[in-house]
């Protein structure tokens, strides 16, 4: 069959954002969902969208999932949806209104999916499932001298295989499943007494919605892209894959033929943007580096949806961002190393892979956060879900609407409240749709493989003793001055319980009426203790990193305090918040936000 340039591929959002990344409940296997399909199709309310009262009842009465799980799914799932973000913070306030159980449950029971998709978004969960013989030993088979994994060592190696970023694994699955997903879309009368699908099966026209959720494509090699229900409705294509004027349906297999043929990978996917986007490599900033921090991007050409921004080994650099070049990107932080990293603008969602003995301050992030494999990474984010899988002694300060979701492998996690700002966090939080409440940052959910539930000793919630608020240490244009929704109110009472001690310990030096001398020791004594205190926190290699010496800027870098192609560049204040003399306005304390 010719195909005449005719391209199809998976969607990458929904297998990055809407395939959790932990092998699924065995209550979604296809036995289960065939029988979904058929109730859904014969219940009123069901079909063609599903409300989340009927859908708990299925979950809940029928498939027998917890109601979290229950939840976690549906909102999964909402989260893909493209409302506006007047509509998300119409979402938020009337949440935050809600004051009992039962409100908060009558207002869920305004929100409805549209059936087909959710029912492919279930079956797509399967994604990260591994066989046995993968999650147990990997790539080779048992010998007499290899030692039985423990359960936590396999639920951490699940969680370690995701494939959600991997768009090959994305092209296999759609390959692998595509006669299972054709048939979640048939009427319950295209199938046998027994289930099995009759050969004259027809898919209904507008059946093909459903499946654009996971696919889409183009006629002219991506230089214009399409939904496939809307590819389909071309008359020629049409005819390739077996559309019947008549009954206003396709043949089954000639559709799961025709798709065959025309499935490829992803034209704007992580391998095309690794291996034809554009490339950059950062200065070296901190002398010793050395590795060079490598970018690859597809901004320049992608559709919306597909943008995105890959950052590897940034390696004892301090490096930041405000670019219309993030705006709305999907972004992966990868193998970064000892770094301190801000990307102040508005994006889709962000991925922190294999990252150690970091500092990683992000802008409002529409979709999902999602950290795995790392070790000792301090991270700062407002975002509508956090996910932590298979880290170590992380430290998150959070502002989320959605219960943060921790996954198998973590140990030594602590979270905290969002605890910074900085000018025109308001303004970019406003433009996903993100608001200051509900905030659920101290309400995690733990989730292990199939549904299992996890020890919550992996996690703490940061002691209001142990907390400090975070300076971003740059000027900008904006109007927030402080931390969004205030702190909660221990953390704020431990705060300005520490102020007033500094404030007392400040009376006391001043009622000791020193004499210079003395005035001149004291000072030496404490800036040598500042010193010693820099060097033993690591705060020293930060503070070093927000000064570019005028010999190492990169012919791409911007002078410090100007503008390039659309990126922001700010004057530094000291990384501990304090400003002794105002911002460090002279040419050594100021670093550009470099650009791509």
């Amino acid at each position: 069959m010719e195909l005449a340039g005719v391209s199809v591929w998976p969607r990458l959002e929904p297998f990055l954002l809407g395939a959790l990344q932990v092998a699924p409940t065995t209550k979604l296997s296809m036995h289960y969902l065939r029988r979904m399909a058929s109730y859904v199709r014969t219940r009123d309310g069901c079909y063609p969208r599903l409300g989340w009262l009927m859908w708990r009842h299925i979950a809940c009465s029928k498939l027998q999932l917890p109601e979290d799980l229950a939840w976690l799914y549906f909102e999964t799932f909402d989260l893909l949806v493209a409302y506006t973000p007047e509509d998300r913070l119409e979402w938020a306030e009337a949440l935050s209104q809600c004051s009992t159980p039962k409100e908060l449950e009558r207002q869920r029971s305004k929100l409805s999916v549209d059936t087909l998709q959710f029912l492919l978004f279930l079956h797509m969960q399967h994604l990260n499932r591994v066989s046995l013989r993968t999650s147990l030993i990997g790539d080779e088979w048992p010998s007499l001298r290899s030692r039985s994994p423990s359960s936590a060592d396999r639920e951490a190696k699940i969680t370690s295989q995701n494939k959600n970023w991997d768009d090959q694994a994305h092209l296999t699955f759609v390959q692998s499943h595509l006669s299972e997903l054709l048939e979640l879309l048939l009427e319950p009368g295209q199938l046998s007494g027994s289930g099995q699908v009759l050969r004259d099966s027809q898919v209904p026209l507008e059946a093909l919605h459903g499946l654009s959720l996971l696919l889409e494509g183009s006629v002219s090699r991506g230089r214009s892209v399409d939904p496939l229900h809307r590819l389909l409705s071309r008359p020629p294509l049409q005819a390739q894959a077996g559309y019947s004027k008549l009954s206003r349906s396709f043949g089954l297999q000639q559709l799961q033929q025709w798709l065959h043929q025309a499935l490829t990978l992803n034209p704007f996917g992580i391998s095309a943007c690794l291996r034809s986007g554009k490339k950059l490599a950062w200065a070296l900033q901190v002398e010793g580096a050395m590795k060079r921090a490598k970018i690859a991007r597809n901004t320049h050409m992608a559709p919306p949806g597909s943008k995105v921004v890959l950052m590897s080994q940034v390696f004892k650099q301090t490096l930041a961002k405000d670019s219309e070049k993030l705006v709305g990107s999907n972004l992966k932080l990868h193998r970064c190393t000892e770094a301190f990293i801000y990307l102040l603008s508005p994006l889709r969602s962000v991925c922190l892979d294999k990252c150690r003995n970091s500092t990683v301050v992000l802008g409002p992030v529409e979709c999902s956060v999602h950290m795995q494999g790392c070790e000792n990474v301090r991270l700062v984010c407002v975002t509508g879900r956090l996910v932590v899988g298979g880290s170590s002694h992380c430290t998150i300060h959070v502002l989320t609407p959605t219960r943060p979701l921790l996954l198998p492998g973590n140990t030594g996690l602590t979270l905290g409240p969002f605890h910074t700002h900085y000018p025109s966090l308001e303004d970019h939080m406003a433009s996903v749709g993100l608001a200051v409440v509900p905030n659920a940052w101290d309400q995690p959910l733990l989730l292990g493989a199939e549904g299992s539930s996890l020890d919550k000793g992996c996690y703490r919630l940061l002691p209001p003793a142990e907390f400090s608020p975070l300076v971003v240490p740059f000027k900008m244009e904006g109007d927030t001055c402080e931390v969004p929704g205030g702190l909660p109110p221990p953390y704020q009472e431990a705060l300005e319980a520490r102020e007033r001690r500094v404030q007392d310990w400040q009376r006391t030096v001043k009622e000791a009426h020193l004499n210079k001398e003395q005035q001149h020791q004291f000072k030496a004594l404490v800036e040598q203790k500042f010193h010693e205190w820099l060097i033993a926190t690591g705060q020293s290699q930060e503070l070093d990193g927000l000064i570019l010496p005028p010999t190492a800027t990169a012919p791409d870098t911007p002078a410090a305090g100007t503008r390039a192609n659309g990126d922001h560049a700010g004057q530094r204040t000291r990384p501990n918040g304090s400003r002794p003399n105002g911002s460090l306005r002279h040419g050594a304390g100021e670093s550009p936000i470099t650009s791509s």
